[in-house]
């Protein structure tokens, strides 16, 4: 009876170092198999390496790439809205982190999200025939698998492998990565980066700087962010596994132009998130100054300079309603913060869709940099000069 203790006998510390590995090969098989390289394309995998991640997920999730894929891309098209599959800003945090994978599976039942949705993903005959036809054969195969080499201790292994991503990828990142955290940009939605160090979850937790550059295969964006499913993507390039397609764009910064020209306007519009928050990092400090000497003068929010800050990230449309009333008091209190705030604005009209022509955008950008310069704010003069060294990376 001692083939019932498994083949492989381990210290209990040894039991446990495996099963992190296996949950992590599963963390990387979904970040850069189904998120980056098949909702996103972001980047091309060798069929050797694209076919073991879909293998491998089979065996430990069940998971059909065309639904998942599918049902995150509509979470992207309809992010925040009553059509998000999983937002918890519409279902609330309790039920997207304890609830995540029934929200999944309810999203999965919709056909139409796979039609509409799920273009480019696997339809060979092993997908048609065993992944997609029989899921549910891969979690039972590896259960008999844990059972055969580890014996009694391959039944909490096995369990632990199963709800290892409906934890970390629908309760953690659905939920959380969409309600607490810090951001580096105020982009459209409520994402949240979790941690800066993306390395349990794959990258996955620095969510907001994927959210605002959706298509990049790499999710760091500070220097201080770690992102361990793109260190992966680049050993697999390197030696010919992987081909990225995409990372988020980027500018260079050279000496000042006389004025703004047509590779300026290009880098500000392509990097618009990245210009809007070196603009509140830049402007911190006469923002800061002025909340100062007219603090008495108005009703503050919380943490007013950091606010402050948000704000000027922001799009207008983007400020919450209830914010709205206590910007405007504030606003009216310095002219100073006026300025700074509503020069922001107007940048908002150099990237939003428009009828406006190249030609026209470039000469209201010009006018801006004028403006600035003239405005007597020094950091915001500094902030127009360096729109002047700006061009595409």
């Amino acid at each position: 009876m001692e083939f019932l203790n498994g083949l492989i006998d381990l210290p209990w510390w040894g039991y446990i170092v495996v099963t992190l590995v296996l949950t992590h090969i599963t963390i990387a098989s979904v970040t850069i198999f189904l998120h980056r390289h098949q909702a996103h394309r972001a980047l091309d995998l060798h069929p050797i390496v694209s076919h073991f991640f879909r293998f491998w997920l089979w065996l430990t999730t069940g998971q059909i790439t065309k639904e998942w894929a599918s049902i995150h891309r509509k979470h992207h098209a309809r992010c925040e809205t009553a059509e998000d599959p999983h937002s918890p800003q519409i279902y609330g945090i309790k039920k997207v982190f304890w609830e995540g994978a029934e929200l999944y599976r309810a999203a999965a039942k919709d056909k139409s999200i796979m039609e509409k949705y799920g273009h480019g993903t696997p339809d060979d005959w092993i997908e048609r025939n065993l992944y997609t036809k029989y899921s549910a054969w891969g979690p039972t195969t590896m259960a008999i698998i844990d059972l055969a080499l580890f014996g009694p201790n391959g039944i909490w292994m096995w369990a632990v492998q199963m709800i290892w991503i409906p934890v970390t990828a629908a309760g953690i990142i659905n939920g959380i990565g969409h309600y607490w955290g810090y951001r580096n940009f105020e982009c459209e939605d409520a994402s949240t980066n979790v941690l800066p160090w993306g390395i349990i979850i794959g990258g996955e937790e620095l969510h907001n700087n994927h959210h605002t550059f959706g298509t990049s295969a790499k999710l760091s964006n500070k220097w201080w962010e770690f992102d361990i499913g793109w260190m992966y993507i680049r050993m697999m390039e390197i030696v010919g596994l992987a081909k990225v397609r995409r990372v988020a764009p980027s500018v260079k910064e050279g000496a000042a132009k006389a004025v703004c020209d047509a590779d300026s306007l290009q880098a500000i519009i392509a990097n618009r998130y990245e210009i809007a928050a070196k603009y509140a990092k830049e402007l911190k400090a006469t923002v800061a100054a002025e909340i100062e000497r007219v603090g008495a003068n108005v009703k503050m929010p919380q943490n007013p300079v950091k606010q402050m800050r948000v704000w000027l990230k922001q799009d207008a449309k983007d400020t919450p309603e209830q914010e709205k009333q206590t910007l405007q008091a504030l606003l009216a209190q310095s002219k100073v913060l006026e300025t700074v705030y509503h020069m922001r604005q107007e940048l908002t009209a150099l990237w939003e869709r428009s009828s406006s022509s190249k030609e026209q955008l470039l000469k209201q950008l010009q006018d801006w940099c004028h403006r600035a310069e003239a405005s007597g704010i020094e950091p915001l003069r500094q902030f127009s000069l360096r729109l002047r060294s700006f061009a595409m990376a």
